[in-house]
């Protein structure tokens, strides 16, 4: 099995581009299933089922091009408000899918993680999350990190309270309370943040996702909506990150503005 860098030579070559050229983190949000169906004049449950096998595309695609991490934003706290039917279409899509994914991300050497809180999901969603994660956790290629049932305000209110509890205990002190204590007390402990942030459909906005992570992520929008969305459309935003000038709030030269 090739490794990151050799999968990273290869994509860099076929898209004339340097290594460092391309994110070893992708975070995506995955907008306008719905607004695909309604288009197609097709229920709206289709549109996340056709959603749910763009996500298995895509995650190929980035295990291919020797991608490191890929965050896919699946289902927010929000999300519970809308109409029940639609809801309890998704968590029964979640099922299947935690499911259906198992033989290829062993074979693909795929490690899942979850990001949010497992309050609220139904008890069949979190029996196979649950299974899938302790089947890949020995797994050393790409993390696939599943945010379900994730609000980023909730994180850091998550981390929070760790960190209260901790400090509360004596395990803790005042003065080793940095952004780094922060960033180990988050559901993404020991991932790297994201370097390219990903929206379909056209949307202007973050919707409470990784609020946190993507404070210096570069901003990729596109008008397809996530059903559509494919390896062109991935390697397209990869090409405009490419041409980023990522300064992380610094000035690289004295010809650079600020």
């Amino acid at each position: 099995m090739k490794s990151f860098e050799e999968k990273l030579e290869h994509t860099a070559e076929r898209l004339g581009l340097r290594i460092e050229q391309i994110p070893r983190h992708i975070a995506i949000i995955m907008d306008g299933n719905g607004r695909w169906a309604q288009k197609k004049g097709l229920p709206r449950a289709e549109g996340h089922r056709q959603g749910g096998k763009t996500v298995e595309e895509i995650a190929q695609c980035c295990v291919d091009f020797g991608i490191e991490s890929l965050t896919i934003y699946s289902f927010s706290m929000e999300n519970w408000e809308r109409p029940k039917e639609e809801v309890n279409t998704l968590m029964h899509l979640y099922a299947q899918y935690l499911v259906g994914i198992r033989s290829t991300v062993m074979k693909n050497n795929v490690k899942l993680i979850h990001l949010g809180r497992l309050t609220h999901l139904p008890a069949a969603v979190k029996k196979e999350l649950a299974k899938t994660i302790e089947m890949t956790s020995g797994n050393t290629g790409m993390i696939l990190a599943l945010a379900l049932n994730y609000g980023g305000r909730a994180e850091i209110v998550d981390a929070a309270k760790k960190i209260a509890q901790q400090y509360k205990k004596g395990h803790l002190g005042l003065e080793e309370i940095d952004e780094d204590c922060i960033s180990r007390h988050l559901y993404t402990a020991g991932l790297a943040e994201p370097d390219l942030l990903i929206r379909t459909a056209n949307e202007m906005r973050i919707s409470n996702f990784l609020l946190w992570q993507i404070s210096y992520s570069e901003f990729y929008v596109t008008k397809t909506f996530w059903p559509d969305f494919t390896k062109t459309d991935l390697e397209q935003a990869i090409l405009a990150y490419s041409k980023r000038n990522r300064r992380f709030g610094t000035i690289k030269s004295a010809s650079c503005g600020s």
